[in-house]
């Protein structure tokens, strides 16, 4: 990865690359460059998803955001091209890419490995007013505290959609264990509403004498303006616009509304249940 942005992209222009497995988070390219002198940061993820790609149970994603150099100061917002592409499963022929520019809509295209040939993709958000009978999620992955994380879960499907019916499911979920997985998943219509408070649960980590464990990092949301893009509601869990410094640290929150309509239908839900607990103000 050093070796191709080196030739590829700090022949042209010295950039700052950030990524995990570089020392110290980061690399100012050409080497003999100042990362002052540099006029790219760009912030890599190169396996979004790795454990269900390892088990090929599902696709893993590369991801690259690119924001102008604003020093040490410069976040998610800054970014102004992203794009990610999809890491197909061994017996899956076909791999899709999706980009965008800020303020110039989104693109996306689909590879066929078995001909070689590209093809025009398009992606549209669910336009449902209403997550009911569509994925709805809030996730979980890890053990600590799920049993917290699924209360919020069922408060919100309780309020938005009443008690359960018999013989009917009111709306799925789908723990699909990748950041950018999930913001594909809200701009080609499968999803509905997804959120990642993982971030908020170190306050009940921390009185259950539990580490927080793995969150959500500047990195994995380096896409999800292409999200925006599209028209998909990004935002934190208090509704504010995402910020997060361009690093390889640093725990980030986010929910994401396939579009105005569900936004108005679960936000307010959410926050009321994470003040109640005292996880937002």
């Amino acid at each position: 990865m050093i070796d191709h942005f080196e030739r590829e992209v700090a022949s042209i222009v010295p950039v700052v690359l950030i990524a995990e497995g570089i020392g110290g988070g980061k690399i100012t390219l050409p080497t003999n460059a100042t990362e002052s002198e540099a006029v790219w940061k760009i912030i890599v993820d190169p396996i979004d998803g790795t454990r269900e790609l390892m088990y090929q149970k599902r696709s893993g994603w590369a991801l690259t955001g690119v924001a102008p150099n604003r020093g040490e100061n410069t976040s998610l917002r800054d970014i102004e091209f992203a794009i990610q592409t999809e890491i197909p499963l061994v017996k899956q022929h076909l791999s899709d890419t999706v980009w965008a520019f800020r303020g110039r809509g989104a693109e996306a295209e689909r590879y066929d490995r078995l001909s070689g040939k590209t093809s025009e993709l398009h992606l549209q958000p669910s336009k449902a007013k209403t997550i009911e009978q569509g994925f709805a999620m809030i996730s979980r992955f890890f053990p600590g505290a799920r049993d917290v994380l699924a209360e919020i879960d069922e408060e919100i499907i309780k309020s938005t959609l009443g008690k359960p019916r018999g013989g009917k499911a009111q709306c799925f979920e789908d723990q699909y264990i990748c950041t950018a997985g999930q913001l594909y998943e809200l701009m080609i219509g499968h999803d509905r509403f997804v959120a990642d408070l993982r971030p908020l649960m170190f306050k009940v980590m921390q009185e259950r004498g539990f580490d927080l464990s793995i969150c959500c990092h500047p990195y994995d949301l380096c896409t999800e303006m292409i999200a925006r893009e599209l028209g998909v509601s990004v935002v934190d869990a208090n509704g504010e616009p995402l910020d997060a410094l361009l690093s390889v640290e640093g725990n980030v929150n986010w929910a994401g509304y396939a579009n105005q309509d569900i936004r108005k239908q679960i936000e307010p839900i959410m926050q009321n249940s994470l003040r109640k607990r005292g996880l937002i103000q």
